[in-house]
């Protein structure tokens, strides 16, 4: 007979649960006052957004680090409070930039909100769990909302983005469930540190399944990343979205995958899986090099971006493989200095975004539309020459410092080749981002464009958001060392 186990609420440890349960009823109570309270001014869904994701972010810094909880699938460690932080700054910045001076489709709809809510529930959930099905539900319940996001901005690119995101997303999860088979028909468990412990102990045979299971979760997070050779649809998607969301997805969802790909991937190379090492080394490469050479031949500058981010996180990639202490707290280091100069970036691009209009017959952003910018609106291609520099790798300015962290981290570890790779790289990107500046100050002014285009979109809110990615990114090396001591503090508190 089976005994009935009784299990107390305060065993459950419901706290850990708490920063998701708050954005989970933000997307509800949001949903519910457009149930009761029709048309209502798209502002309040903008400020309530904002508050409920500052509750969120004071509820993760009020967790205590080495709990567990909800039947032990929820760990708050150190990288699950850093990554959750890191998360909700990048999303409180975004969601100003919805105070856009025109009305745009998206904004209308409080669905887009609650949606917003829903997706950075889904990637706390992925970053506070060490459980192969919970990070799942979380990965597919961003992923579902964001599709959704995508396809609102309503244009024909914004239904071919969404598709595609879509598309590669469904293959995806497929590669997650199929690599979670493997793993848990090995151990039977779905429990990272428990798989770790029984393969260890069964002197991680039979290797080929262990291989078979690791490429397929390797190429799930692959696609969501958009790391070669998965990338396909990443600059699609970022050309079809709106340049506010676009640069939102080339920083937050990222920051979730690769905190779950440090979790897994971490674990196997340092248990002497020397083939997944190998593996690594060269998307690492194959994702640095090729991304640089591609966005060499862009002709729009979304795009160039696009790929610009696709390069990034091949930068990102090699600190996960390197695995060491300084290469995780580079990691944060990198990503944080880099959102605000990427978020700067994009931000440009959407304040010079035209409603119901291109510039161009494909391209809302080619070249040509910033030749002579500095002639017309010299404010707007000083910020846009510094976010491009900034980009490049110039010192003083923030990804400089970034850089540097992961090249010595690199350096450390006896990696000096990478390391070489790395900064060659960093040398091919510099002439595209060059190739903005010398368009905005060395170019005459195209014919018919006056300088109001470039901030077509600008309203008060834009304008703080650009001044705060300005800030952070000119000043960067005043805050370089508090961000590298509160990096250090969460990741080694973690044992990672």
């Amino acid at each position: 007979m089976l005994e009935a186990v009784n299990i107390s609420f305060e065993s459950l440890n419901m706290a850990t649960l708490t920063p998701m349960l708050v954005a989970i009823v933000g997307a509800l109570a949001i949903l519910t006052i457009d149930l009761f309270k029709e048309e209502m001014d798209k502002t309040l869904y903008i400020v309530l957004t904002i508050l409920f994701l500052v509750a969120d972010l004071s509820t993760v810094l009020g967790q205590t680090m080495g709990e567990r909880g909800f039947f032990d699938v929820m760990l708050i460690d150190g990288l699950a409070i850093l990554a959750q932080i890191v998360l909700l700054i990048g999303s409180i910045i975004f969601i100003p930039l919805a105070f856009s001076s025109q009305r745009f489709h998206e904004y209308r709809y409080p669905e887009f909100f609650a949606l917003f809510l829903f997706m950075t529930a889904g990637f706390q959930f992925m970053v506070a769990t060490d459980n192969l099905i919970l990070i799942f539900v979380g990965l597919e319940t961003a992923s579902l909302a964001l599709y959704t996001l995508i396809v609102l901005h309503n244009k024909d690119k914004s239904f071919e983005a969404a598709i595609k995101y879509f598309t590669m997303g469904a293959l995806a999860a497929g590669f997650f469930a199929f690599s979670g088979m493997i793993f848990y028909g090995l151990t039977g468990s779905v429990e990272l540190f428990k798989i770790f412990e029984v393969l260890e102990a069964r002197n991680f045979e039979p290797m080929i399944l262990i291989l078979t299971a690791s490429v397929f979760m390797l190429a799930s997070f692959g696609f969501k990343m958009a790391i070669v050779p998965f990338h396909t649809w990443g600059p699609d998607v970022y050309e079809g979205s709106s340049a506010a969301l676009a640069g939102y997805i080339s920083i937050v969802p990222k920051v979730a995958a690769f905190v779950v790909i440090m979790r897994i991937f971490e674990g196997l190379i340092a248990s002497g899986i020397v083939w997944i090492e190998y593996i690594f080394y060269a998307i690492v490469v194959l994702t640095m090099t090729l991304a640089n050479i591609w966005a060499l031949v862009q002709k729009d500058v979304k795009r160039m971006l696009a790929y610009s981010s696709i390069s990034h996180a091949g930068f990102v990639m090699a600190a996960i493989m390197i695995g060491t202490t300084q290469a995780n707290s580079a990691i944060f280091v990198y990503w944080i200095l880099f959102s605000f100069t990427n978020l700067g970036a994009f931000a440009m691009l959407w304040v010079s975004h035209k409603k119901d209009s291109n510039y161009h017959e494909r391209f809302d952003h080619p070249f040509e539309k910033f030749s002579g910018m500095v002639k017309m609106s010299p404010l707007s291609a000083v910020l846009m020459g510094l976010f491009m520099l900034t980009l490049a790798g110039i010192p003083p300015f923030s990804i400089f410092w970034g850089k540097l962290y992961l090249v010595s981290s690199a350096v450390n570890a006896g990696y000096l080749v990478l390391a070489v790779i790395m900064v060659l790289n960093s040398a091919i990107a510099a002439y595209y981002y060059a190739k903005l500046i010398v368009y905005m100050f060395m170019k005459e002014p195209e014919t018919g464009v006056d300088g109001s285009v470039y901030m077509m979109n600008a309203s008060i809110s834009l304008k703080v958001m650009l001044g705060i990615a300005a800030f952070f990114t000119a000043l960067s090396i005043f805050i370089v060392n508090p961000v590298l001591e509160l990096s250090d503090f969460f990741i080694y508190s973690s044992g990672f």
